[in-house]
């Protein structure tokens, strides 16, 4: 974290028309001066929200993990250089039938309380998981045992090549271990009052909705950090974040859409960097699994995407540095598909409106972009409008909107991201596969009863859509079982093969 306060900003505005429309690809950070001698101020684009302090709940966002990677440490996590090296872990061992997973911590690790970790904080950290990828390593895990204070065993029900991502890399927060003691005594909220962690920083206090100050961890088993104090401030203006850059109020800010991040470049006194990681965005139809509602047709939904100039967003709003994506797993990632997005064509969208039997266009109601990207979410708003979509920009602060996104409460079109790590299988779990964590719904396939050709689909699931439409979740069902098939051992396919429906992304 050190050598990215220093004068670094990795920042980027990831707009990737995706699955369902956008894709775009990179951040943008802006570095100044440094206020004072060991300290540094970072500002961010949205309110840190309390239960980013505790890893239990981590959404599939890479967000929270700017936070939780600085107040806590996990056995192993990504590193400069690695997509997943040991941090707490001394080393792990694999054992020759896929079932075995074995850690051995390192000597001398403390909390910032000065507690020992010992392997009952790793396995209770486990056990209190309930954020993103839990439901899946509830399915996988048979148990945790630990074997000595410093030796823990992950036992599994059947082998799983997919295991170490889940549990090593931002895919989820399961592998970040906090102190069982300290939170027993204090319960969840008081955790999230007052963390204490094992990362690189110590909590000092937290102003909601203002900032959140943290301090070095002298105690740091791998680096200590040489910024001493760093506070995070929540701005969501992009103006006023660029305006504190400017007057030396900031050292770093984050997220600097099209008009802020160009100013930047012409003041010689600040770096902008576009940082590239597993990043995409798109555009979901929450309601495309309601018969009346017009994005229940696929000719509908194809229409948005060819009315998308993703060039044209990826200009406006980064610089032309956020590459388009033709599906949510981005190719950085192992197993990703490379597909080409579908090309702008406005009088193909029009005609596919009209044979749709919207001639004269629509009303689609509320557009809801994630905070941060109201640039790209303007663009989007008028390329649809533009051929006929009529909708309206409606703005959530970032914390509300993640909530509202998992509880299945966003309406209308929403336009979101996600830039955790992993790979083709995790990023489809959480948000593809009908029954992840941030799926609104999903396609019945066939499944033969015995000595039947019967179709069943889910409890309470959609009624199966239009012929075409159900071909198309076929061809995604077997995208994905290609994506994430033959791995040099047994294949991870129960999510495919043993799944009643897979969501439609539109992916067209």
């Amino acid at each position: 974290m050190d050598t990215t306060v220093k004068n670094r900003l990795a920042r980027r505005l990831v707009p990737l028309l995706v699955p369902v429309v956008l894709t775009l690809g990179a951040v943008r950070e802006v570095t100044g001066q440094t206020l004072s001698a060991g300290g540094a101020v970072m500002a961010w684009p949205i309110t840190i929200a309390p239960s980013w302090f505790d890893p239990s709940t981590a959404p599939p966002q890479i967000t929270p993990f700017g936070i939780l990677y600085a107040l806590h440490d996990a056995l192993v996590r990504p590193l400069p250089g690695q997509k997943m090296g040991n941090s707490m872990a001394e080393s792990w061992t694999e054992s020759p039938d896929g079932l075995i997973y074995e850690f051995k911590l390192r000597r001398g690790l403390k909390f910032h309380n000065g507690d020992d970790v010992t392997g009952e904080d790793v396995k209770f950290s486990f056990e209190r998981y309930k954020g993103a990828g839990a439901k899946e390593l509830a399915l996988r895990v048979r148990q945790v045992d630990v074997v000595d204070p410093l030796t823990v065993r992950f036992v599994l029900k059947e082998p799983w090549p997919d295991f170490m991502t889940f549990y090593g890399t931002t895919a989820t927060a399961a592998g970040i271990v906090v102190p069982k003691k300290y939170v027993t005594r204090v319960g969840d909220d008081g955790f999230r009052k007052h963390p204490i962690g094992a990362g690189p920083y110590k909590f000092v206090s937290h102003n909601p909705g203002v900032e959140v100050v943290l301090e070095a961890n002298t105690g740091y088993v791998r680096r200590v950090p040489s910024v001493k104090r760093l506070v995070m401030k929540s701005v969501p203006e992009g103006t006023t974040r660029l305006a504190m850059l400017k007057k030396g109020e900031a050292d770093m800010a984050f997220l600097l859409e099209g008009p802020e991040a160009e100013n930047v470049t012409k003041d010689p006194r600040l770096s902008l960097q576009a940082t590239r990681h597993a990043s995409a965005m798109w555009i979901e139809f929450a309601e495309q699994w309601d018969a009346k509602s017009p994005w229940h047709d696929r000719r509908v939904r194809l229409a948005v995407n060819h009315a998308l100039d993703r060039k044209g967003i990826s200009d406006t709003a980064c610089l032309g540095q956020c590459p388009p994506l033709g599906v949510v797993v981005p190719p950085v990632m192992d197993y990703a598909l490379q597909v080409e997005p579908p090309r702008y064509d406005p009088q193909k969208a029009k005609q596919l409106l009209a044979e749709a039997g919207y001639p004269q266009g629509f009303d689609a109601g509320d557009f809801t972009p994630l905070t941060g990207f109201s640039v790209a979410g303007e663009a989007a708003v008028n390329y649809l409008n533009a051929v006929g979509i009529r909708s309206h920009m409606r703005t959530m602060e970032r914390a509300a909107f993640y909530a509202a996104w998992q509880e299945k409460k966003l309406r209308g079109l929403f336009l979101t991201a996600a830039g955790n790590s992993g790979n083709a299988a995790t990023r489809v779990e959480a948000f593809v596969y009908s029954k992840g964590s941030h799926a609104y719904g999903g396609y019945p396939r066939p499944i033969p009863a015995a000595g039947a050709g019967a179709e069943r689909r889910e409890a309470g699931g959609p009624a199966p859509p239009h012929p075409a439409a159900h071909a198309r979740s076929r061809d995604v069902r077997a995208d994905l079982e290609h994506a994430s098939a033959d791995r040099g051992r047994t294949s991870d396919r129960r999510s495919h093969d043993q799944s009643c429906s897979i969501v439609d992304l539109a992916l067209l």
